[in-house]
């Protein structure tokens, strides 16, 4: 029994290249969706609890943090109506959804241990999520989510020291910083590599 390989010719070579290239950054928008879904998520709910806190003086004002719990059933249909879509899954696309998975379930873990004191956990949460956006942007080449990243350690360090009351407004400008632009930077470089 011989092993014969067929021999491709350049044509067919590059068809292939371009249909991973074209596949890699499906994959990367569909990055670009989470980061900026959960960006502005966390971001105004951070924000409200902070302007409702401190200057409406509103006792409960994390109530606005149920509405995480939609979020959380968006963004597990997105990813499963995106994910039977694909015809392809790249070792860099199953790595990124495996990395931030293992995030959702480290936050979910710490919000069970800290569920008697979850005005504590920002930074712990912040440290956290810099690591698969860290992460991310080098498995996708892309130094802002790497600044992101870095900038979450960063803010969750500052909070930490800063106390409770810098919690919401950390949180938000974290979110800026760590996911919004960079989400924003990311969806217009594979628009632009689009045209």
């Amino acid at each position: 029994m011989e092993n014969e390989e067929k021999v491709m010719t350049g044509e067919e070579s590059l068809k292939i290249i371009s249909e991973m290239i074209n596949k890699t950054k499906f994959d990367i928008r569909q990055g670009s969706f989470y980061l900026l879904f959960w960006g502005w998520l966390i971001f105004v709910c951070s924000l409200s609890e902070f302007l409702l806190k401190k200057f409406a003086g509103v006792g409960h004002s994390y109530y606005v943090w149920l509405l995480v719990i939609p979020g959380v059933f968006v963004s597990m249909l997105y990813g499963f109506i995106t994910g039977r879509k694909a015809k392809v899954r790249t070792y860099t696309g199953m790595l990124y959804m495996w990395i931030w998975l293992g995030f959702f379930i480290a936050a979910m873990v710490l919000f069970i241990v800290h569920s008697k004191s979850m005005y504590s956990v920002a930074p712990y949460i912040l440290l956290m999520a810099g690591l698969p956006t860290f992460i991310s942007g080098f498995l996708i080449k892309f130094k802002p989510l790497i600044a992101g990243g870095i900038c979450f350690w960063v803010i969750a360090l500052a909070i930490f020291f800063a106390g409770t009351d810098t919690y919401s407004l950390g949180t938000s400008i974290a979110m800026l910083l760590g996911y919004l632009i960079p989400g924003y930077m990311l969806k217009n470089r594979v628009d632009h590599d689009a045209v």
